[in-house]
């Protein structure tokens, strides 16, 4: 009974995944969304049946898309089987959410790697050089329409061709970023599903909870002063420090709006207004700036212990 079970959850959760695969590579306007949800079907049967079982359905999907045609669908397969599978099994022993987080993040972060060498090494396709060259296309025909309305190409034009000109420079960075981006996205749609489903998994913490190790500092000075000092562009040293400094930068602002979270919370300030400066803190780098400030300063000297001891 729970055999035929499975297999028959496995197949409905193949076939969810198959449709929602073929609506997002056809269908362009939901193709973004839908991709958010493509680890889900792999979470669910994970979660309920184990890790073997979800590399089973992996399999499956994997053959289904092949014989459907969705060819230009396969990269998505690996990509929500890689990172599903490893979200599943880990909510399944009941991890905490932010152990979940790295290690799908890892596992995202891996496959997209693995998707980017085998485009150069298999199709002679550089994926950030084509994304360069359709960006400099879209950049010369804006200024050819600024030229022919008789308006000359400002500064901020010339800032966005330096910045497309260090694109693949920075592809490690846009790597990795996709890949934390899309494991938190995708786990907080499975933890809301899955909540729903009444199946009991470790939620994410509030916020304010959040903190990341105190060595992460000394990294961030570490890079800071490497990266004003300068070095010698070209080199292996230049290529880390132009990713790992960003990287650091938005760890920093991170652990500084837990700060003001904590603050919020302690002073008993409506949850709305944290929330406000996050979006505040999206589009205005003084901002960031703040909470980077914030960040190192709890990370340095435990400011959010120090806020509770004086609320006490």
């Amino acid at each position: 009974m729970q055999h035929t079970r499975r297999l028959t959850e496995g197949a409905i959760l193949s076939g969810i995944f198959i449709v929602m695969l073929l609506l997002s590579v056809f269908v362009p306007f939901l193709g973004t969304i839908l991709l958010l949800f493509l680890p889900l079907p792999f979470i669910i049967f994970v979660v309920r049946y184990g890790w073997k079982s979800g590399l089973i359905m992996a399999v499956v999907t994997f053959l289904l898309s092949f014989l459907t045609g969705t060819l230009v669908g396969l990269p998505f397969v690996l990509l929500a089987a890689g990172g599903g599978v490893t979200a599943g099994e880990l909510m399944r022993r009941k991890k905490e959410a932010l152990m979940v987080f790295s290690a799908s993040s890892i596992a995202y972060i891996g496959v997209l790697v693995f998707l980017y060498a085998g485009s150069i090494l298999i199709l002679d396709i550089d994926p950030l050089a084509s994304l360069q060259d359709v960006m400099r296309q879209s950049t010369q025909q804006a200024e050819s329409m600024l030229e022919s309305l008789g308006q000359e190409a400002s500064e901020d034009m010339a800032v966005w061709q330096d910045m497309i000109s260090q694109i693949v420079k920075i592809g490690p960075l846009l790597i990795v970023f996709t890949g934390i981006g899309f494991a938190l996205l995708t786990q907080l749609i499975a933890q809301f599903v899955l909540q729903r489903l009444q199946m009991e998994i470790e939620p994410f913490p509030p916020l304010r909870k959040w903190d990341f190790p105190r060595s992460l500092l000394w990294y961030y000075l570490v890079v800071s002063i490497i990266y004003w000092i300068g070095v010698e562009e070209g080199t292996v040293m230049d290529l880390v420090t132009w990713n790992l400094f960003p990287l650091l930068e938005v760890a920093m602002a991170v652990q500084g709006f837990t700060v003001v979270f904590h603050y919020c919370y302690i002073k008993s300030v409506p949850k709305i207004f944290p929330v406000i400066l996050i979006i505040f803190g999206i589009v205005s780098p003084f901002v960031l700036l703040l909470a980077r400030i914030l960040g190192i300063i709890d990370l340095g000297f435990q400011l959010k212990k120090r806020l509770e001891s004086d609320t006490k």
